[in-house]
């Protein structure tokens, strides 16, 4: 049928794709300056299990984090570490703490691969149990990922986005994923122009970087592209390839030209609320426009006080300018 040869010709990487794009993301040049050393990160991670005894715990008592950061893909990685333990055991540590809504159970922080192996098993998992709130688990969970490394760009974007629906500002955001606002706002322009289910569809695609997704994501948010995404993604063969081939099959579907994608400067996306949540600011800052938008009880009170002010403010803004230059 003329549906099984939808994908033919369309997985091989294009020529003039760097070489960088096959190391993992976090490791590459861009990256380098949006996250911390890998040391400091460690140690960072390392400080939720110092001083604390370590347990054995069944596996099967233990729930995953409330926020995944991994996307289900059968690996070689994952492969090597599960041989690796049953060889010589569990190295380190797993960090959960007590679940906050079930009685004589636990949360995962951080350790989900290596809880996963012990139950494959039939072992107990060493583990630290420590009790945090919602804020520091996320924040644990996701400095401990960027210290190994091991997450790819579109794992990280899509926490970042899972993180934003839960409520989580830009700066816990940023904290969690040890990146700066730019690349947080980067990562959220990929994970809310592409649909959570063609994500998934495609998987981690550990050699596909930021760059390339930027331009994915611009195709698919396309809305002439929507039938052509459907037909790609549910041909029968995407599902047989691997992730890297089904990013790349997708991607040159969609861009049968092979012209360059024309980029866009995302905005760098922020927001802001007083202790008593009586308002929110959400406002994006492109360099050439800046875009505030209030909301709750206080947003029109609020935000008549700004308009009336705007000239007070305004003269202040020049006045501190001035002063910088002296």
């Amino acid at each position: 049928m003329a549906r099984k040869n939808l994908l033919a010709g369309l997985v091989d990487t294009p020529q003039d794709t760097p070489a960088e794009i096959a190391t993992s993301y976090p490791m590459r040049g861009a990256s380098k300056s949006m996250v911390r050393s890998l040391g400091e990160l460690a140690q960072q991670a390392e400080k939720f299990l110092e001083g604390e005894a370590v347990v054995e715990l069944d596996p099967t008592t233990i729930e995953s984090s409330f926020v995944s950061d991994r996307m289900e893909d059968v690996s070689q990685e994952f492969e090597e570490l599960k041989q690796a333990i049953a060889e010589r055991g569990q190295d380190s540590p797993i960090l959960v703490r007590p679940h906050p809504s079930l009685a004589d159970r636990y949360q995962i922080v951080f350790g989900h691969r290596r809880a996963r192996v012990a139950k494959e098993l039939g072992r107990k998992v060493k583990a630290v149990v420590k009790t945090l709130d919602d804020r520091t688990h996320v924040i644990a969970q996701g400095q401990e990922n960027s210290a190994r490394a091991n997450l790819t760009f579109i794992e990280r974007a899509s926490l970042a986005k899972r993180l934003a629906d839960l409520g989580y500002d830009r700066a816990d955001i940023a904290s969690a994923l040890a990146a700066n606002a730019a690349a947080v706002s980067k990562m959220m322009s990929v994970a809310e122009r592409i649909p959570q289910a063609v994500i998934q569809a495609i998987g981690p695609a550990p050699s596909i970087g930021r760059e390339r997704w930027l331009e994915l994501s611009l195709l698919v948010g396309k809305a002439a592209n929507d039938t052509k995404v459907k037909e790609l993604v549910e041909a029968a063969v995407f599902s047989s390839l691997a992730s890297d081939d089904r990013f790349n099959a997708l991607f040159n579907g969609l861009n049968r030209a092979g012209k360059p994608v024309r980029k866009v400067v995302a905005g760098t996306k922020d927001s802001w609320q007083p202790a008593d949540r009586s308002v929110s600011a959400q406002y994006i800052n492109t360099g050439k426009a800046f875009t505030l938008s209030l909301k709750a009880k206080n947003a029109s009170g609020f935000g008549q006080f700004l308009s009336d002010n705007l000239d007070r403010l305004y003269a202040e803004f020049v006045s501190k300018e001035v002063n910088k230059g002296d």
